[in-house]
């Protein structure tokens, strides 16, 4: 039976489940506490699980269906997940984070899937990035880099226009206070602390993060980072990329306005 679907299913549906409490005003602490209570459960389970050959067959055979071959003989892959979403959540902007558990939820989904169904279609990517002189997979297919950055951009995109607003304020209206960028307002102090950058608001403000996050996702997902888990890589670089293109536009704009 090959269960790569149902892994699938499960990694995109967390995508979901994030809009979900972000629209219902779910809380960030407790997103975190649940998360790190987990792993301290998790991690223990895994060093035996690597370390105890009987342990392992009794792993496998309760939750194995859920790990790939190349997992049975190093981390499970759902701690480093685990890893990457509390990083970002402890440390980002909240809408920052939650875009950023977005993409790797979706645009890693999509990278692998259309890397599968295309990549032997398309070119292999280069050793490294040109220019930037990154290291990339030598398994990444062009075809997954597009779907990558397509899903990318659409994820920054229809949050920050569409998805975003809707989180409830505490008197119960709808709104955008707090939220690093508005069609408005562009970008906002809560990130840059640079006061008016209105002037990279609606449209231009719009196509500029979707190229930019768009572009981010893509090499953040196809980097070569050894033996760094991409469940923990991708939400971190492109939520700290999203969080420093923000930092850039509220300064540009403070010096234009």
């Amino acid at each position: 039976i090959d269960w790569e679907i149902p892994r699938k299913a499960l990694h995109s549906s967390i995508g979901f489940f994030t809009i979900y409490l972000w629209t219902s005003n779910g809380s960030r602490e407790h997103v975190v506490v649940a998360l790190s209570t987990a792993l301290a459960v998790l991690i223990p389970v895994d060093i035996l699980r690597l370390r105890y050959p009987t342990f392992e067959r009794v792993f496998e055979k309760c939750v194995g269906i859920f790990m790939r071959d190349s997992e049975k003989k190093k981390s499970n892959g759902v701690i480093w997940y685990m890893l990457g979403v509390n990083t970002v959540l402890a440390t980002l902007p909240l809408d920052i984070a939650v875009v950023s558990v977005l993409i790797l939820s979706w645009a890693d989904t999509a990278a692998s899937t259309f890397g599968r169904l295309y990549g032997s279609l398309t070119p292999r990517l280069p050793a490294r990035l040109p220019i930037l002189g990154l290291p990339l997979a030598p398994r990444k297919s062009l075809a997954g880099f597009i779907a990558a950055a397509i899903t990318g951009a659409a994820v920054a995109v229809g949050f920050w226009t569409y998805v975003g607003p809707m989180r409830l304020m505490n008197d119960g209206s709808e709104g955008s206070s707090g939220l690093s960028w508005t069609w408005e307002g562009g970008a906002g102090n809560s990130v840059s602390n640079a006061g008016d950058a209105n002037m990279f608001g609606g449209w231009p403000g719009a196509v500029i993060i979707g190229v930019v996050v768009g572009f981010v996702t893509a090499v953040a997902e196809a980097l070569d980072l050894g033996s760094v888990d991409d469940n923990l890589s991708l939400p971190v670089i492109t939520g700290g990329c999203i969080w420093g293109l923000f930092k850039v536009l509220g300064w540009l704009g403070s010096m234009f306005s």
